[in-house]
């Protein structure tokens, strides 16, 4: 007796949107307002909030799982999926020709790849995603870069970043020279100095401590 396989129906081309933030102090709502018009179902809208300096993001992964050739991508800028530019690229075209979704970014209507199939609009395409993905790449440098210059010059005018610094008790060296001469234990000179035993070997790294310990 033979065996009918059983038929499947191929499933209907869907929309997805992609929408992330750095941080989580940050909001997702403009990008959400820029998506209402497109009519995506909820349940595929990927909202991730996680910087773009690789795709290492759960819920972008989560998404291109799930995504099947013809179906289509929202994102509201280039810089929303990432901002590493090699990155960039090298996952438009994983996800336009090897998974054949089409993409369209809304504040670039050039990038659209439901329109511009033919060889010249592909080259066209590729091009400007090209350049924006660079500048994408140039803006978090150039964020990064204002970071550590705002950090320089609040460091020059006297402002402490990270934990307030360890106060080292003025008997500091005679409860060392004990406890190097096992005279007290780790636990007694942290006492003694009023901070943790993991202090005391913190800040006694590269000195004398006493033989096996």
């Amino acid at each position: 007796m033979s065996k009918t396989k059983k038929e499947t129906t191929p499933r209907a081309p869907e929309t997805f949107a992609y929408v992330r933030v750095s941080t989580k102090e940050q909001s997702e709502d403009r990008q959400l307002v820029a998506l209402e018009p497109h009519d995506i179902p909820p349940g595929n809208i990927f909202i991730e909030k996680k910087s773009g300096k690789d795709f290492e993001r759960p819920r972008y992964k989560s998404m291109v799982r799930k995504m099947r050739a013809g179906d289509l991508l929202y994102i509201k800028s280039i810089d929303r999926l990432g901002r590493d530019y090699s990155e960039i690229i090298e996952q438009w075209q994983y996800l336009t020709r090897k998974k054949g979704v089409d993409i369209r970014v809304l504040d670039i209507p050039m990038l659209d790849t439901t329109f511009h199939k033919d060889l010249l609009g592909t080259f066209i395409s590729d091009l400007v995603l090209a350049v924006l993905s660079l500048n994408a790449q140039l803006e978090r440098e150039n964020i990064l870069q204002r970071q550590a210059e705002g950090i320089a010059v609040a460091r020059a005018k006297g402002v402490v970043f990270g934990r307030r610094p360890v106060e080292v008790p003025d008997n500091f060296e005679d409860i060392f020279r004990r406890w190097r001469g096992r005279e007290i234990s780790s636990t007694e000179a942290a006492e003694l100095c009023e901070f943790s035993v993991r202090t005391l070997y913190t800040l006694t790294e590269g000195m004398r401590t006493p033989e096996g310990g």
